[in-house]
């Protein structure tokens, strides 16, 4: 079985990258309870699924969605039947889980805005995964009543307008594309739909002093890199005031 990525909190809860590559997959166990952040795209069921199994998981209590794009809900209507899992969306996003379609975003750069527009009729209306119903709506911010102020859900738009980040005692944030872990001294996507705001959304994950970040694509990013870059694009947004 292959060696999973794992990170522990001053706690005891635990964090496993199920996942990796085109679309990486956490598992946080807190409290004899399981908590799957996002899915992967479709394509990658065979591996997630084996993957649980060979963890010893049989339930699955909450599967949070960072947002409703195809390669983090992917496999979310097989998780919640396979496994039972109570499937967690924002608000902004819980439309587009009802239809199976990608929430709205945009290029942050030239070629990502020439791609999306080249793409942008498909990318919005085509049905990517298999539509399923939330089970939890979240607005702002959402507490797990059974590990209360352990593990928490917060809104952090940027991405797209109801991405949302899960923080782990305030030491470890699972962030979906609010950053990205590709690009050598930055942790910018290339897709943001509200670069300002997904900016914001960093001071915000900031705020909660955890110190390592995981995104859904890449490798984790450290404090140190996202406050550097936080506070560079704050400086430029100043300036242009």
């Amino acid at each position: 079985m292959k060696k999973l990525k794992t990170w522990t909190t001053k706690n005891g809860i635990n964090i496993k990258k199920v996942l990796e590559g085109r679309s990486n997959v956490f598992l946080i166990s807190a409290n004899d309870k399981r908590i799957l952040v996002d899915t992967g795209p479709g394509r990658v069921w065979r591996t997630l699924n084996r993957r649980l199994v060979n963890l010893g998981i049989i339930n699955i209590d909450y599967l949070v969605l960072t947002h409703a794009h195809f390669d983090h809900a992917g496999n979310a209507e097989r998780i919640k039947r396979v496994y039972g899992a109570k499937v967690i969306i924002n608000e902004y996003e819980a439309s587009f889980l009802r239809k199976g379609t990608n929430s709205p975003t945009r290029g942050s750069n030239t070629v990502t805005g020439f791609i999306l527009r080249l793409f942008c009729p498909v990318f919005s209306s085509v049905k990517f995964y298999r539509a399923l119903e939330p089970d939890i709506i979240t607005s702002k911010s959402f507490d797990f009543e059974i590990i209360k102020e352990s593990v928490i859900i917060i809104h952090t738009p940027g991405h797209t307008p109801g991405s949302q980040s899960v923080i782990v005692d305030n030491e470890i944030a699972v962030v979906g594309d609010a950053m990205f872990g590709v690009f050598p001294g930055s942790v910018f996507p290339p897709f943001a739909f509200d670069a300002k705001e997904l900016v914001g959304s960093w001071g915000k994950l900031l705020a909660t002093k955890c110190s390592l970040y995981l995104p859904s694509h890449g490798s984790e990013d450290s404090i140190e890199l996202v406050e550097r870059d936080y506070n560079s694009r704050m400086h430029v947004t100043a300036n242009d005031q």
